[in-house]
């Protein structure tokens, strides 16, 4: 009996091979810290300090503190002492530093301290938690620094730069489509300006703008209300607005279909500051009243970047009449600034604020104490923490907040 024997082959397949990478990297932050009145700040005392503006790098919050009399009467407090320090909650922050005194002659002779361009034994440094300090104690003798080019017109200029240190893992993308940009803004702005369909006609200072009521109801709950409430008014085919100019009601109209301004300088006819200024001022009134709150933001934005000597009191008015917190705060601390606080109060706009808000003037003397206060000493951090930094050798130190 002959026997036969079948042979095959089994095939190996390899299983695909998938790649990821882990990327660290820094993200980096600056921020200028202007130390006016120098002199003014002697003798408040070994470990007092005044303290920059909070800024954030990398989602955590840092300031600047400078010690005019040291930190610490053991490390000589013949030097000033210079830090900058985690300002918000966060454990095991690592992160490369710089600090930089401005040689403000102009001959770039900066004093530059930096963990970045150069390699570092232990890696980044780590901050434990809040109130943690990266420094140096001993950052400049005080008596070499007022006779130097860094001390000009009794101020000091420091910069500081932060890198945070942030790692992520990135895998393979199997595909990727292109989606296109929306373009509903456009579609609806379209809508408006052919007029089809449009059942509300508005009575806006002589002149006449129609509008779609659906379109004006998804919008705003004001219009929502007027139009399609239990409340709604009698004719809401035709509707007179009372308090707001033709212009300005247009401009409404306008980001209510595209949600976005049209070309405001085309609109104005000027590039004029004040004159954009004060079509913001209206613009943000007519969006408090319609509760369009994106577009009540925009025009915030916009007054905070454009307020000046002549134009700070009656938006800090504005502010507080349509509680617009954020603008509010920006106004009390230009106007509390002692560079313009004098000027303010020789203007039209502050005598209306006098007028209009009274209990704006009670708030800003209180402000102006606070920001005294807080030029001298700044809030200080609970007792317990400590504080991990460098001394002028470059030593990593551990010390306490006073």
């Amino acid at each position: 009996m002959n026997k036969t024997r079948v042979c095959g082959e089994v095939s190996k397949s390899r299983s695909p091979l998938t790649v990821s990478t882990s990327l660290t990297e820094t993200v980096n932050g600056f921020h200028e810290f202007k130390i006016s009145g120098y002199s003014l700040t002697k003798g408040v005392g070994v470990g007092k300090y005044v303290a920059s503006d909070t800024f954030t790098v990398g989602g955590h919050s840092w300031a600047i503190y400078f010690y005019p009399d040291g930190k610490s009467p053991e490390d000589n407090s013949s030097h000033v002492s210079l830090f900058i320090a985690l300002a918000s909650e966060g454990a095991d922050v690592r992160a490369l530093f710089e600090l930089t005194l401005v040689d403000q002659s102009g001959n770039e002779k900066h004093k530059v301290h930096s963990h970045f361009g150069r390699a570092l034994e232990s890696g980044p440094y780590t901050l434990k938690y809040r109130g943690s300090m990266w420094g140096y104690k001993r950052f400049f003798r005080r008596d070499s620094l007022e006779t130097s080019d860094y001390l000009k017109d009794d101020s000091l200029l420091v910069r500081c730069r932060v890198g945070v240190v942030k790692s992520c893992t990135e895998g393979p993308r199997d595909y990727n489509i292109n989606v296109p940009v929306s373009n509903l803004g456009q579609q609806l702005g379209s809508l408006l300006e052919s007029g089809k369909g449009c059942d509300v006609t508005f009575e806006v200072d002589g002149e006449t703008f129609s509008a779609h009521k659906l379109v004006l109801a998804t919008r705003s709950r004001v219009f929502r209300a007027q139009l399609f409430g239990p409340l709604r008014d009698r004719d809401t085919d035709r509707i007179e607005i009372e308090d707001v100019e033709a212009s300005i009601f247009k401009v409404l109209l306008h980001f209510i279909y595209w949600d976005e301004l049209p070309d405001m300088q085309e609109l104005i006819g000027t590039d004029s500051k004040s004159a954009s200024t004060l079509v913001a001022q209206h613009l943000l009134a007519a969006a408090d009243r319609y509760a369009l709150e994106r577009l009540k933001a925009i025009c915030e934005s916009k007054l905070c970047e454009g307020i000046t000597v002549n134009t700070v009191a009656t938006t800090l008015a504005l502010a507080e009449q349509h509680h617009c917190f954020q603008l509010k705060e920006v106004c009390l601390k230009f106007v509390a600034s002692p560079e313009n606080l004098k000027a303010v109060m020789q203007t039209d706009g502050f005598d209306y604020l006098k007028r209009s808000c009274p209990s704006l003037l009670t708030e800003l003397l209180k402000y102006l104490a606070r920001l005294r206060e807080h030029s001298v000493t700044a809030p200080g951090h609970p007792k317990d923490i400590v504080a991990d930094g460098c001394d002028a050798n470059g030593r990593r130190v551990k010390q306490r907040l006073h």
